[in-house]
């Protein structure tokens, strides 16, 4: 199948009243497991890189972007390549650069640790630079939960001033506190339906709801009847991974080959989009 773009996976949700799901990607082995869990549930998605795995990569974009252009390329349903909360001007401006070669099709500009004008002026520049190399463009007003203690819980996205920072910045769609903390490894937060409900109805963009790991399923299917169009999640399946690496390499303490315990690994990641997917993936 054609690589898909994230721009129309996103307006296909909208026109749906459904969101589409989007996981995080740190090795191939996320790549190839979020990608066969999306087949199995027959719906579309999208590999997301962060910064964070940039760095991980030791600064290098190209090689996990590239491998995933070519899993989302090859998959049997419609898949994207977004890259995620990039903070690093610099590493924007490659993303932007690189878009085209490397089938990225949307950025998240993260300047929600800058102060307010310049998170605008920050994510307005990014956002036309991306505009001009055709990239769906996502950005943050308020940094969510979870991340290095960005902001006290309870903290949330003030729609007046959502509004006031989407037509300032001329972003595509807005990840908005509701609720929600990156890194959760329970399924135990309690989102304000109230508040995306009166986002929806105040912004002219999608609402990207992040920290989705940490939010009951049932919960999730709510915020999407509530306005929620983008999901993204990445901690549930570290959570599956690691626990499968954890119980290879405790039953056989003399396996070497990485691939014994990479595979499960990997089938746990598709078994977790898999079960998601079908719960509240756009179908």
């Amino acid at each position: 199948m054609t690589l898909a773009r994230t721009g129309a996976l996103v307006a296909d949700a909208v026109r749906a009243d459904a969101a589409v799901l989007a996981f995080n990607v740190i090795t191939l082995e996320h790549a190839e497991g979020i990608a066969a869990g999306l087949e199995a549930a027959g719906v579309p998605g999208i590999l997301q890189v962060s910064e964070n795995a940039v760095r991980f990569h030791g600064g290098r974009m190209t090689p996990l972007v590239a491998a995933c252009r070519e899993v989302a390329a090859a998959a049997g349903v419609p898949v994207s390549v977004h890259l995620d909360h990039v903070q690093d001007v610099e590493l924007a401006r490659a993303v932007v650069a690189g878009a085209g070669r490397l089938g990225i099709s949307s950025l998240m500009v993260d300047a929600a640790h800058l102060e307010y004008e310049a998170n605008v002026a920050t994510t307005a520049e990014l956002a036309a630079a991306g505009h001009r190399a055709s990239l769906w463009v996502e950005a943050e007003l308020g940094a969510i939960g979870g991340k290095d203690g960005a902001h006290a819980p309870g903290v949330r996205t003030d729609p007046d001033e959502a509004a006031s920072f989407v037509e300032r910045t001329g972003v595509d769609g807005l990840a908005v506190a509701v609720g929600s903390s990156h890194a959760m490894t329970a399924a135990t937060a309690e989102l304000d339906l109230d508040l995306i409900a009166r986002l929806a109805e105040r912004l002219p963009v999608p609402l990207v709801l992040h920290g989705s790991s940490g939010v009951p399923v049932a919960t999730l299917r709510a915020a999407v009847a509530a306005g929620i169009r983008k999901v993204n999640v990445g901690t549930a399946l570290n959570v599956g991974y690691t626990a499968r690496v954890r119980q290879y390499l405790a039953d056989d303490e003399t396996v070497t080959d990485p691939r014994k315990y990479l595979a499960p690994a990997r089938d746990a990641v598709r078994d977790t989009v898999a079960g998601l997917a079908a719960a509240v993936g756009r179908g």
